[in-house]
């Protein structure tokens, strides 16, 4: 019969925390918002702001692309989804749009089994780089030996290559996994790996020679990974352990390499809570989806569909709600925080005496899980 002791000490859990259990501490000296620095760097590229539109195809599509790039920003084209299956990626995008709830999930499982082709994945990275706009794509590790060298070829700047869950070692009995620093050697693009939520999966990465490590499992509005798999680190505790991974590699070798928060925001006080726990940018895919320039008219889906037996994402009714424009820099009458998200940054960052992203990093958080709730008891029953 096992003793209590030793029953203890099989496995001990920690806790962890998401956005809404959490605050930040506003520091002894303050800022002029408009005198903070949120600038963005991946490799060589620098973005004036550090929010990034995912890499989804109900987010981003190539006029996305080009339409954050003129605001001074980064968005992510997905070449493992319709943009790079489908001569004609609209007529597709119509069709999940306007599926049905009970048909839908069957019909992204049927598009997603269309195989990625080498002569779209060229074409829609040269249709961005016409406009001058700096062009990010993602694939899937399975398709990266592949399509990256097209892609690469055409003109891309920059490699997102993403998973549910990435980690440095593979094993797999089938083929010989991708191995990042071989990639890192082969492709001259910066390349961000996706995505992990531990401190020892981050350092491993880096170890690899990447230039990014995008941190979030199954957080997104439309990921089911969490309910299908019971995989994730709450975004916070995620965020904190990843950060204290890149500054480890810091230490290391005196090189700095960036971590982007991905997935789980709905509003300001997520973003910026997500800079007051160590990230360096943040990716971010419904908010972009409820905007006039997004693909997926009103609509969010998973990118999971492809798995034939298990589905790990599901759509979702967004609406088209606000602009491009609004939803980062306003003017905005709303006052539940989802529009002017760079607004919200700047002036968080200016309440905590940040000059800029690193010092941000240095505000203090504390545990608070009343405070969306605390003294709102008039908002909350008005819906507010």
């Amino acid at each position: 019969m096992c003793s209590e002791k030793a029953t203890s000490k099989f496995k001990q859990l920690r806790r962890s925390y998401g956005f809404d259990e959490v605050a930040i501490v506003p520091g002894d000296v303050t800022i002029n918002p408009d005198q903070t620095n949120v600038d963005f760097h991946i490799g060589d590229f620098t973005f004036t702001f550090p929010i990034i539109a995912s890499d989804m195809d109900s987010v981003t599509d190539v006029n996305m692309v080009v339409k954050m790039g003129k605001l001074g920003g980064l968005a992510v084209l997905n070449l493992d989804g319709v943009q790079a299956r489908y001569e004609n990626p609209d007529e597709v995008l119509e069709k999940i749009a306007r599926a049905s709830d009970d048909e839908v999930t069957a019909l992204l499982q049927k598009i997603y089994q269309e195989p990625a082709k080498e002569n779209l994945v060229g074409d829609r990275v040269q249709a961005i780089k016409k406009t001058g706009a700096i062009c990010a794509i993602s694939l899937i590790p399975a398709s990266t030996k592949r399509l990256a060298p097209v892609a690469e070829e055409a003109g891309a700047d920059i490699l997102a290559v993403k998973s549910t869950v990435t980690s440095a070692r593979h094993i797999s009995k089938s083929y010989r996994g991708l191995i990042f620093s071989e990639l890192c050697e082969q492709i001259k693009m910066p390349i961000v790996v996706g995505n992990c939520v531990s401190y020892s999966a981050c350092l491993e990465l880096m170890r690899t020679g990447i230039a990014g490590v995008l941190v979030g499992v199954g957080p997104g509005a439309a990921c089911t990974s969490r309910e299908v798999l019971g995989l994730g680190v709450p975004q916070i505790t995620a965020t904190i352990d990843c950060a204290a991974a890149r500054d480890e590699y810091h230490r290391e070798t005196g090189k700095y390499i960036p971590i982007i928060t991905d997935g789980g925001f709905h509003k300001g006080g997520d973003v910026c809570k997500a800079f007051a726990a160590g990230a360096d940018a943040v990716m971010l895919g419904s908010n972009f989806a409820r905007t006039r320039e997004a693909p997926g008219r009103g609509y969010h889906w998973g990118m999971s569909h492809p798995h034939p037996a298990l589905p790990r994402g599901t759509r979702i009714k967004v609406g088209t709600t606000t602009t491009l424009e609004k939803l980062l820099f306003g003017p905005t009458s709303l006052t539940h925080g989802t529009e002017n998200l760079v607004g919200a940054l700047r002036m968080a960052m200016g309440f905590c005496g940040a000059a800029n992203i690193q010092e941000m990093h240095q505000a203090l958080m504390v545990i608070a899980p009343s405070i969306i709730t605390e003294g709102k008891s008039w908002q909350m029953m008005q819906g507010v």
